[in-house]
Parts: C-alpha cells; structure tokens; sequence
C-alpha cells in the first residue's frame, strides 16, 4: 500500500477508496436531507395552529363586562362610584389572565359597547348587568373547575369577584 495515491482499490469488489468516500458522503446527504422534507422545512404541510387557551373566552367575557360597565356609566353618570370599581376589576383580570396565557389584549377602543345596555332605565340596566355578571361568574366557576392547579387559584378568585359584583348591582 503507497500512501498518497487516492485510487487504491478497497476489498475484494475493487472500489477505489475515492468512490467508497462518495458513497458514504452521499447517502449521508440523501439521509439528512430526508429527515429535513419530513419536518416540513423544505415546503411540507405548515404546522397547525395552535389550540386557543381555554382562559381565552375568560379575557373575552371580562372585557365584554367592563365595556358593559363603561357604557352603563357614560348613560347613568350617577352609577359610577358604585360601577367604576367593577370594570376596572374586570380590566384588571382580563390583563392578569392575558399575562397567564400569554396572549394580547385587544386594544382599549376594541371592546364595543352592547348594545341595549343603558337603554332602558337604571333598575332595567342594572338587571342586565346582573345577569351578564352571573353569566361570567358561571362561566368562571365551570373554568376553575377545569383548570390546572398552576391556574386554578386565579380563576377562582375571579369566580369570586364576580359573585361580589353582584352584590354590588343589587
């Protein structure tokens, strides 16, 4: 065997040590680049979307109510010592739930006003929100209910809050 000549024949099937080197280089290439058109890299199926949180409709339906309590406020001005906290309970776990999550809030001018909600008078705009607010406290309960341990605490105190507020539209 001389050393430095490259065409040397290997084993009993005379493949030079050059061919052999390709051989291995090549299924070594086709194999990586077999494993990459598996992930998707090279323009495969796109990854699904990932399932929405099941706090999502939480942050939805907290503030739906602040806007609800914002609206009764602008129609009746003399609630809103009485409704002022309340909404700004519900901005407060909208935020704390979307900081859980890790989603984003929608933007201040995002949550639109229901419509009806201060229409009527204030005992007919105050049953409204009692059954908005009972509505979200159900739906708070059935969560926590749901929810592992790490979340279950937050959810609950906002079961909580929620059945509090209704204290406060009686």
């Amino acid at each position: 065997m001389r050393i430095g000549n490259t065409n040397q024949t290997i084993g009993a099937t005379g493949r030079s040590r050059r061919e052999v080197v390709r051989a291995v280089a090549l299924a070594a290439l086709v194999g990586a680049t077999g494993t990459l058109t598996g992930c998707g890299l090279f323009g495969g199926e796109p990854d699904p979307p990932p399932a929405p949180d099941p706090l999502a409709p939480l942050i939805t339906g907290a503030l739906d109510l602040a806007g609800r309590y914002e609206t009764t406020i602008a129609a009746f001005p003399e609630l809103a010592d009485r409704l002022r906290p309340v909404a700004e309970a519900h901005r407060a776990h909208a935020a704390e739930l979307a900081r859980v999550t890790g989603t984003a809030l929608p933007s201040a001018t995002a949550t639109a006003p229901t419509p009806g909600t201060g229409a009527g008078g204030v005992s007919e705009t105050l049953g409204q929100l009692r059954e908005a607010e009972q509505q979200g406290r159900e739906a708070a309960a059935k969560a926590c209910a749901g929810a592992p341990a790490s979340r279950a605490a937050l959810v609950g105190s906002i079961a909580a809050a929620r059945a509090t507020h209704l204290e406060v539209l009686r």
